[in-house]
């Protein structure tokens, strides 16, 4: 009897064996807003403009959060445009390592250009005002 059942499965897609529906937010979205907020600290800490350096502690922290909102915001619109644009199929003549950066690329090239261009934005509108 139970191997009737074994033959009778649905065949799954690849994205079946992540889904968590134990948590009311998915893991890849507080997964974006966790490397936002730390894209951002690194950003504010190791900035050595003017328009870092004259801010104070409380501007920095500021411009942390909003670079965080809006990195979030980027990084989630970056992955729906890695959704809609992913090809099915990639072809490449450079070989092996070609194939590879390309692979890396539609992984989590879209999210991370959003991203950073959102905290890199939040940040510069915050301590512009300044």
């Amino acid at each position: 009897m139970e191997q009737n059942n074994l033959d009778r499965r649905d065949p799954q897609d690849e994205e079946d064996d992540y889904i968590d529906d134990t948590l009311p937010v998915p893991v890849k979205v507080l997964g974006w807003a966790l490397a936002a907020f730390a894209f951002a600290i690194f950003a504010v800490t190791f900035n050595n403009s003017g328009m870092v350096l004259r801010a104070g502690f409380f501007a920095k922290a500021f411009a942390v959060l909003v670079g965080t909102l809006l990195g979030w915001g980027g990084a989630l619109l970056g992955d729906a445009i890695c959704r809609f644009a992913r090809p099915s199929a990639v072809f490449t003549t450079g070989g092996f390592f070609s194939l590879v950066f390309t692979k890396l690329f539609w992984i989590a090239g879209p999210q991370l250009i959003g991203m950073g261009i959102g905290v890199m934005l939040g940040m510069s509108q915050v301590l512009s005002r300044i």
